[in-house]
């Protein structure tokens, strides 16, 4: 590793490339929230637009546009550009005629979330959370596929991302045990007494498990949070530090072996999307038929 560094160095001071050192800068450059979209030469700055920001607390939340936050909203718009027309069509359709073409494709999605799922991990009244777990399924994975777009901007490759959809998907998961158990069931998945268990015992068993039962519920959406960010950001790193080290030696045979060595990272980061977005919402709906049938 020395060597390499010394040697980008040296190929950085005789042919003006950019030194060895500023690759990580780079790399944080193009993957962290900011103000600009950068493409082709083309910059769109959104620091001209502002929005009141106000005080939750000690906390000041200020809703004007990054670019995370934009893509965010493409991701959303998307999401309601392709579903909206599709189900106001399926409406109208004749039931005994299948779908063509697109929304057979999205049919077929849809019902296998359904059947394969949601179904199978909340069991009774499933369907109800059909259309939460594939709206979590679809936005995140349009947010991702963003990502492997020239513009290159990954949303779920900031935590206070995948953090707000964790929070979501947590709040949502309590909510539905809450209203399954009843206050009594709800309180029950805290402060949880095996039955039969002797009278004497049940103060050393509350005070041994409802800690451990309470982080339970707190690393769940931690989780959520931190696999999502965390293989979205590597691989996005990985792809821009094998892309620098043409800027850094600037040789014909180093911009090959990095476009060639991209070109299959790339193909693996769009299974990578696709997989990190459906373990999201699977694991949701896990989390949510095990509130709700906590016996």
């Amino acid at each position: 590793m020395r060597f390499v560094q010394e040697h980008g160095q040296e190929a950085a001071e005789s042919s003006g490339a950019m030194p060895f050192s500023e690759l990580p800068e780079f790399i944080q450059h193009h993957i962290a929230d900011g103000k600009v979209i950068e493409f082709m030469g083309f910059h769109l700055d959104l620091s001209s637009i502002h929005f009141p920001s106000f005080q939750i607390g000690a906390l000041t939340v200020d809703l004007s546009p990054t670019r995370h936050l934009v893509f965010m909203v493409a991701a959303a718009l998307l999401c309601i550009l392709i579903f909206v027309p599709m189900a106001r069509a399926m409406t109208k359709r004749d039931p005994a005629k299948a779908p063509r073409g697109f929304m057979n494709a999205m049919e077929s999605l849809i019902l296998y979330f359904r059947d394969e799922v949601v179904r199978p991990n909340i069991g009774h009244g499933a369907d109800a959370y059909t259309p939460f777990i594939l709206t979590v399924f679809f936005f995140i994975w349009f947010m991702n596929l963003f990502g492997l777009t020239p513009l290159g901007v990954t949303a779920t490759g900031n935590l206070s991302v995948t953090a707000a959809l964790a929070i979501i998907a947590f709040i949502v998961t309590e909510v539905s045990g809450f209203l399954a158990l009843g206050p009594a069931g709800y309180a029950r998945t805290v402060f949880y007494v095996p039955a039969g268990l002797p009278v004497m015992l049940r103060p050393v068993m509350l005070l041994i498990m409802t800690p451990v039962e309470f982080l339970g519920k707190l690393t769940k959406p931690f989780a959520l949070a931190v696999r999502l960010f965390a293989n979205m950001m590597a691989g996005h790193t990985l792809i821009l530090a094998v892309l620098g080290l043409i800027f850094v030696y600037q040789g014909w045979g180093i911009a090959a072996g990095s476009v060639l060595i991209v070109s299959v990272i790339m193909i693996l980061e769009l299974f990578v999307a696709t997989l990190q977005a459906y373990i999201f919402a699977m694991l949701t709906s896990v989390f949510i038929g095990l509130i709700r049938h906590a016996h």
